[in-house]
């Protein structure tokens, strides 16, 4: 083929990507994020947090809950939350204390050491947004947020999707 014939459409060439890559292209976007986060969160003093344990973490808020409303909220057993919630106490993110309204439940709730590593997750978030946002350009990323906003849903903290981190 000569080199100043147009030869075959690029393969980065949106309208010849097949669907399947859509959705691939998005999880390693979501996995570039979430690595690099879990790289400089261990820089940070945080180097046993997973992946799962931030979503876990952020289900349990602020306020705490019980190892049921956990496993609601992930969409997994009580006895899945719980196995969860046994590594985060050991390893200092949480912790059970008895419910003042009634003691026979427990609450599972962040403590300094986990709130810490959230805060420290929401700022390098915003680093890492900053760098996408050089590499891409601002307007170009707000564009790309704006559309994923208008394809996914409006409850953007919504994590007790059943089955996304439990069994099939």
């Amino acid at each position: 083929m000569p080199a100043d014939s147009p030869g075959p459409p690029h393969p980065q060439d949106p309208q010849d990507s097949p669907g399947f890559e859509l959705p691939l292209r998005l999880f390693l976007g979501f996995r570039v994020l979430i690595d690099e986060l879990h790289a400089e969160l261990a820089r940070q003093g945080h180097p046993d947090v997973r992946p799962m344990h931030g979503f876990v973490m952020q289900a349990i808020g602020p306020g705490g809950t019980t190892a049921v409303e956990l496993g609601r909220r992930l969409g997994v057993s009580k006895q899945a939350a719980g196995k969860t919630v046994d590594t985060l106490e050991r390893l200092g993110y949480v912790e059970r204390v008895a419910d003042a309204g009634d003691a026979r439940r427990k609450i599972v709730r962040l403590t300094g050491r986990g709130t810490d590593s959230l805060v420290r997750s929401a700022r390098i978030f915003d680093d890492l947004r900053a760098g996408w946002a050089r590499t891409l350009g601002e307007d170009r990323l707000r564009a790309l947020e704006s559309d994923l906003r208008a394809v996914t849903p409006r409850d953007v903290f919504r994590l007790d999707v059943p089955g996304w981190f439990g069994g099939y």
